[in-house]
């Protein structure tokens, strides 16, 4: 069965909307309560847009079924690396589509960056594949997300596991300087069907060739192709590689809940195993404020 995937996290509950409804409650109660009415002949101003318009800066189609997405963004607009935000395509209408997608690009970068998929039939991915240069899109105000370094207890060695589109959070974690001084490793392992689905693999190969710089941590990157045998050194799944301990000997950064931290970002079948995993092991997820060991961010079948 043909369903689109993009990023939204299971359990998370949105921060930025949380915020917006408390400051509410405030202007409530300093208004003279709920419900309370403007003084006679004052006109109410129309609450602020859900969404900004945006435009397509870029499109770069890395095969017939995966592409990158560049478009504008508003000077208003925040969001911790490994967030997402909702893209909305509008239809020959002007009635916008949205979807939760993870940024890619850096908090410092003008713009917004999405690596997306498409599906045959999915009424996003038909927007998606229309798209061109110049055209009209909306990105909601607030970001949202967990999937976050600050999730994350210190620890010398960092996992970032993905598959698919998955990779995404982590390009933009990538480029953030707290990265390199929390972690002494950091190993983004991602998981394909096809070698041509390893989007960025030129930049990336290049960057863990690089030697660290002072006071900043390694990065090692290993891509693991499912689907074309030889294509890459691994073939098996990610569980499976973590369960026979072959993946953390090969990249010698032991699977060690006293030092190790894991990302996850994927399939929900990856999150259900890895979990699994990595529960037996003792790691935890972070609860009530108190850093875990490990965080997950799945993609969410949506219907069409």
């Amino acid at each position: 069965m043909h369903t689109e995937y993009c990023f939204n996290p299971v359990n998370a509950m949105p921060i930025a909307i949380t915020a917006i409804a408390a400051a509410d409650r405030a202007l409530d109660r300093a208004s003279g309560g709920l419900g309370a009415s403007a003084p006679r002949g004052t006109a109410t101003p129309p609450p602020p847009a859900r969404s900004t318009t945006q435009s397509v800066l870029a499109i770069h189609r890395w095969h017939e079924a995966l592409l990158g997405v560049r478009v504008s963004r508003d000077t208003a607009f925040r969001f911790v690396p490994g967030h997402y935000a909702r893209l909305g395509l509008p239809d020959a209408d002007g009635v916008p589509l949205f979807r939760p997608l993870s940024v890619a690009s850096s908090p410092a970068d003008a713009h917004l960056d999405f690596l997306c998929t498409l599906v045959p039939g999915g009424a996003f991915s038909a927007r998606l594949a229309a798209l061109r240069v110049g055209d009209i899109v909306e990105v909601e105000r607030p970001s949202y997300g967990f999937l976050t370094l600050q999730a994350l207890a210190p620890g010398a060695d960092l996992w970032m596991l993905a598959s698919g589109t998955g990779i995404g959070p982590y390009l933009s974690m990538l480029h953030d300087p707290q990265l390199w001084t929390r972690h002494a490793r950091v190993a983004l392992v991602h998981s394909v069907r096809r070698a041509a689905d390893l989007a960025y693999a030129d930049e990336l190969r290049a960057r863990a060739q690089r030697p660290p710089a002072d006071g900043a941590g390694r990065f090692l990157y290993e891509p693991v192709v499912t689907r074309e045998p030889g294509a890459s050194r691994w073939s098996q799944r990610l569980p499976q590689l973590f369960a026979d301990g072959r993946l953390p000997a090969a990249l010698a950064m032991p699977l060690d809940v006293a030092s190790s931290r894991v990302m996850v970002c994927g399939h929900p079948a990856l999150a259900r195993d890895m979990r699994a995993l990595l529960d037996a092991r003792g790691f935890v997820t972070s609860r009530r404020g108190v850093p875990g060991q490990m965080a997950f961010e799945q993609y969410w079948q949506e219907p069409r």
